[in-house]
């Protein structure tokens, strides 16, 4: 979304019901290098129900850059660390690696990439 993330997310709740969770940029490692504007800004949320889960965010400093149909990611949450290297590396093939994959602050391994036919993946591995 470009700058309406939690608007859209708190209407699909209500449409979806389910657990809502919003993070915003601030108090992440990225707050650092970022405009005071886009801080109050989704970082990432999630509506959890069941099996569905629905994730968006603000896009991180792409105002302008985002276009109906380039602001979709496929996103596979894995169930072990063979598991997202094996996908990762597989899915990357001929692509294009957008974000290695590595450690991050919220408790996972995730990385991104670009397939050889252009769709966008958003690979996680919660070890919660």
């Amino acid at each position: 979304f470009d700058g309406n993330c939690r608007e859209a997310m708190t209407f699909y709740h209500r449409c979806l019901g389910g657990y809502l969770e919003i993070i915003p940029f601030e108090g992440s490692p990225m707050a650092k290098t970022m405009p005071e504007e886009m801080l109050h800004q989704v970082m990432h949320a999630n509506i959890r129900k069941e099996q569905l889960v629905l994730m968006a965010s603000d896009g991180g400093g792409m105002k302008g850059q985002l276009v109906k149909g380039n602001t979709i990611n496929l996103s596979l949450n894995c169930s072990s660390d063979e598991e997202i290297e094996e996908y990762f590396n597989k899915l990357s093939e001929g692509g294009k690696i957008t974000m290695p994959l590595a450690e991050q602050f919220w408790g996972a391994k995730f990385g991104m990439l670009t397939d050889k036919f252009g769709i966008d993946w958003m690979l996680n591995y919660d070890h919660k």
